[in-house]
């Protein structure tokens, strides 16, 4: 107003941008993530994230991506920009720690998958042969004979293997979805491996003619909503062409609101085909997640365990998955 300013006893009125800009001048960036997620989520200040200048204002994570993202349908379009500059933003950091790792552990998993039997000297996979002639072994001279050598093939530019991921974008799953988004377009870098990238909540959705842009999948998904997981598998199955050489990895807390037998036939129905199936509780640093216990233990029952994965682990898992050898749940 026109009156001259006084001093008075109302309510406090934080001007919370200023106040998330302010916090990082004081205190490490973890800590800031950990207060700003407490504002976000348990003062309800959702709704402020709308505000360009606030998006300015916050230390961008991938916890704030979650929140942006299920927020997404109701921003206006001078902050869908920011909005998208932020999500960059954590999305580059996280190729920027991931990628290299991920397409050098699956070239090499693509590799050794292609075995030969007359290999070059440096091509020679060791543990193989000696388990390949362990019948030839000479006790006299305490030595293997390797009359058969196994070797490691060379990857060739064709593609040799499909991988299918179907990610459950319930609310619950915001990080998990995240991280989804970001080694689905470094799988897709690989020229060797054919990559579809599938997300479902009631609906299903494919986003693979995104996948060159991790941000442009993030914002194709709407996080919430409820779940019909049979119904994202029925989908994947029917994209399914060689399943000897496909790996379907599900990415789901497992709480169906779907045909429950229906989508444990689906998984039986697709590793008696030779689908490789990867079950993943949580893509994500967050710990032990919330998850449908009987549904985990079906999957289990069908060779198919179900488990948290770690984004650093997730390469790994991948590898043997493409190899066809015992995923290394933790």
């Amino acid at each position: 107003g026109q009156g001259e300013r006084s001093a008075g006893l109302g309510g406090s009125a934080p001007k919370v941008a200023r106040w998330l800009g302010d916090i990082r001048t004081y205190f490490p960036t973890p800590v800031v993530q950990v207060m700003q997620r407490d504002a976000i989520d348990r003062l309800g200040l959702s709704t402020l994230l709308l505000e360009p200048e606030m998006l300015e204002a916050v230390e961008p994570d991938v916890h704030l991506v979650g929140t942006l993202l299920s927020l997404n349908k109701a921003m206006p379009d001078t902050t869908r920009e920011t909005a998208r500059a932020v999500v960059r933003k954590v999305v580059e950091q996280l190729e920027k720690r991931l990628a290299a790792r991920t397409r050098a552990t699956l070239t090499g998993a693509l590799d050794r998958s292609a075995r030969i039997n007359r290999p070059r000297h440096r091509d020679i996979d060791w543990d193989r042969t000696i388990r390949a002639n362990l019948k030839n072994y000479l006790p006299e001279y305490r030595t293997v004979v390797p009359e058969r050598l196994v070797g490691h093939g060379r990857a060739a530019q064709s593609v040799k293997k499909e991988v299918v991921l179907c990610i459950d974008q319930s609310g619950s799953m915001a990080a998990s979805v995240v991280y989804a988004s970001v080694f689905g377009a470094v799988l897709a870098s690989v020229r060797s491996i054919a990559t579809r990238l599938v997300v479902f909540d009631t609906a299903v959705v494919d986003l693979t003619d995104q996948l060159d842009d991790p941000v442009d999948v993030l914002f194709g998904t709407q996080l919430g909503g409820g779940t019909d997981i049979n119904r994202a598998l029925a989908y994947c199955q029917s994209r399914i062409t060689r399943p000897a050489d496909t790996v379907v990895v599900l990415i789901s807390d497992l709480y169906e609101g779907g045909i429950r037998d229906e989508m444990l036939k689906r998984v039986a129905a697709m590793k008696a085909a030779g689908v490789e199936f990867v079950a993943l509780l949580a893509l994500s640093d967050e710990g032990a997640p919330a998850y449908d216990r009987e549904h985990a233990a079906a999957l289990a029952a069908l060779g198919a365990p179900a488990f948290a994965c770690t984004p650093d682990l997730f390469p790994e898992v991948m590898a043997a998955a493409l190899e066809k050898r015992p995923l290394p749940v933790p």
